[in-house]
């Protein structure tokens, strides 16, 4: 059935002040640790109220989720691009990945509670588990073109595990300049990415 103008509008809307939340979530997120985000700062921060929030986001977890959803959206284009050259280099893609979450913290933030403290509900479980898939493909995808008689998937999962656990470990480095510390990470990714496609016995590609 096609929407009235009136239906549109209110569509555009509702669009409009939900992207308004996330933006602001995304704020909190960088300046607070997570666990201590509430609805209310998000209220604060957002200029919305706190009631009128929860007729956009039933709960504090669908809109940590929804900003999650878009976190990975970006991911995917910037990886997408770098996936599908032709020229393909797994060195460039692991740069590219650490180079977005550590530019996108929040996001960052967001993905390793949920995946270490998080406690979720079953919808929000398969919504997680989805936004993980979609990056999961864009490094399955690789595999399967730079070392096609290999466990592609495997190879994803072992890839975005490493990534994760580069940025885990060197993020907040004590003693070192913020600057200094994000190359150290990218020099780990790339020299990650060099070892997943390294050849092997007779010149195959091993993980």
């Amino acid at each position: 059935m096609k929407k009235t103008p009136l239906e549109k509008l209110r569509e555009k809307e509702k669009k409009a002040r939900q992207k308004l939340l996330v933006d602001a979530a995304e704020r909190v997120f960088a300046a607070k640790p997570f666990p201590k985000v509430s609805m209310r700062d998000i209220s604060g921060e957002s200029g919305v109220s706190l009631s009128s929030i929860y007729r956009y986001f039933p709960d504090q977890e669908s809109l940590f989720l929804a900003a999650l959803v878009r976190g990975a959206k970006k991911a995917e284009k910037v990886l997408i691009p770098l996936v599908e050259k032709e020229d393909i280099l797994p060195e460039d893609v692991a740069e590219a990945f650490v180079d977005f979450l550590v530019e996108n913290d929040p996001y960052f933030r967001m993905m390793t509670h949920f995946m270490l403290d998080g406690v979720l509900n079953e919808e929000s479980i398969l919504i997680l588990n989805r936004i993980e898939g979609r990056l999961l493909d864009q490094f399955e995808k690789m595999f399967k073109r730079l070392t096609p008689l290999e466990n592609s998937r495997m190879q994803a999962h072992a890839f975005f595990a490493a990534l994760n656990g580069v940025l885990i470990t060197y993020r907040n480095y004590p003693g070192r300049e913020i600057p200094h510390v994000h190359q150290h990470m990218k020099q780990l990714a790339r020299n990650l990415a060099a070892m997943f496609v390294r050849p092997g016995p007779g010149g195959k590609p091993v993980l």
